[in-house]
């Protein structure tokens, strides 16, 4: 072989081997691609990254939450702050009008979590996901606990139920009266009157000396028809008035006793209670029948309260435990009843790498009784 041919045969080789190395290079550079879009079977989807600033939506009412330039932070805002810090997380808040404000914002994008007073419900769990509850909260009521005035006192003398028991009193004394003067007044016309008027008024004047026990023996039965009634009369009226008696007497001293504290949810039904508009205890008092009266603020509900337009405040108990701390000496009552609970925890997007992090946080904060100091530092609760 010359060297004009070697060189052609050296180089139809090096060709070949390059095209070999082309092709291997092109199929591991697919593979690779291929790789990178393609999830075996087992794996899950990849968390969604937090990004280096956190945007943290704040929403909800005192004491989770305050507005922007208050000198107190509230519950929800500490508690995330304790988490940031342990975390080592930077953030900055984004303050709404409204719970479901925050919310639409998270599910926007626009932000990347929501602290405040948040309630996980079935319903939210759908679109977006929630950490571990910081609190529990529920429904209570809160009433007036001043006494009654004379009048409140003695206005159950005057109910219907009473005034028809005494008028069902009085017709059966006539009935009694009259029997009475059927049989004496043939036999005692000096004692019963002919005249049926003044006979049957003797006759009800017998019956009740008699069933009072008095006795002044001025009139006296003297016929065995007369006797029969008046003795049958003794014994049913010694039932009757001691039953009646004690039915008076009863009603007095729970009136004198009573107050206008509400203790359960039975109490408000047909009778006015104030909560704020559309909120779960709107819904609440209507299907225990309450005659609702909605208002814009916890104020303007407890104002309807101390001016009796109302007999009761039903909301979230943490806000009227709060409320009652800042207003000591109004005379309040908050009732240990509780109703519609439900846990109060942070909101984030769905598959955030977030929620484990301040789950643990969370955690490790209520084992420190970190967090029950600050529940108890806002809600006055014994530590």
């Amino acid at each position: 072989m010359n060297l004009g041919e070697f060189s052609a045969v050296f180089s139809m080789k090096v060709i070949n081997t390059s095209k070999k190395i082309s092709a291997q290079l092109f199929v591991y550079i697919v593979f690779v691609l291929l790789m990178g879009t393609t999830q075996l079977p087992g794996q899950t989807k990849a968390s969604i990254m937090p990004p280096d600033t956190l945007q943290v939506g704040i929403a909800g009412s005192a004491p989770f939450v305050f507005s922007k330039n208050a000198s107190t932070k509230g519950i929800a805002i500490e508690i995330w702050e304790h988490i940031a810090v342990k975390k080592d997380w930077g953030y900055k808040y984004q303050y709404y009008d409204n719970v479901e404000e925050a919310m639409n914002a998270l599910s926007a994008g626009s932000i990347d979590l929501v602290v405040g007073p948040i309630s996980i419900t079935s319903k939210r769990l759908q679109n977006m996901s929630f950490s571990q509850p910081f609190y529990n909260s529920s429904l209570s009521i809160l009433s007036r606990s001043d006494k009654p005035n004379l009048w409140e006192k003695v206005k159950p003398l005057f109910s219907i139920k009473l005034l028809m028991a005494v008028a069902v009193f009085l017709i059966i004394l006539a009935i009694v009266g009259c029997l009475l003067w059927l049989a004496e007044r043939k036999k005692s016309p000096e004692q019963f009157p002919k005249d049926p008027i003044n006979g049957i008024g003797t006759g009800m004047w017998l019956a009740i000396v008699t069933m009072s026990t008095t006795g002044y023996g001025d009139k006296a039965p003297i016929t065995v028809s007369g006797r029969i009634i008046a003795g049958s009369w003794m014994i049913i009226s010694i039932i009757f008035a001691t039953s009646m008696v004690a039915g008076i007497a009863s009603t007095l001293t729970l009136s004198s006793l009573s107050t206008s504290t509400v203790t359960n949810v039975e109490q408000l039904s047909q009778r006015a209670a104030a909560t704020i508009s559309a909120s779960p205890s709107a819904r609440f008092l209507n299907e225990h029948k309450a005659q609702l009266h909605e208002v814009n603020s916890l104020d303007e509900a407890v104002s309807l309260l101390k001016s009796k337009k109302v007999d009761a405040v039903v909301y979230d108990r943490p806000q009227l435990l709060y409320y009652l701390k800042n207003n000591p000496d109004e005379d309040l009552y908050i009732a240990k009843a509780e109703y519609y609970k439900q846990g109060y925890g942070f909101a984030f997007p769905l598959n955030t790498a977030l929620v484990y992090d301040v789950n643990r946080a969370l955690l490790e904060l209520a084992e420190g009784q970190e967090t029950e100091r600050i529940i108890n530092y806002y809600l006055d609760k014994d530590e």
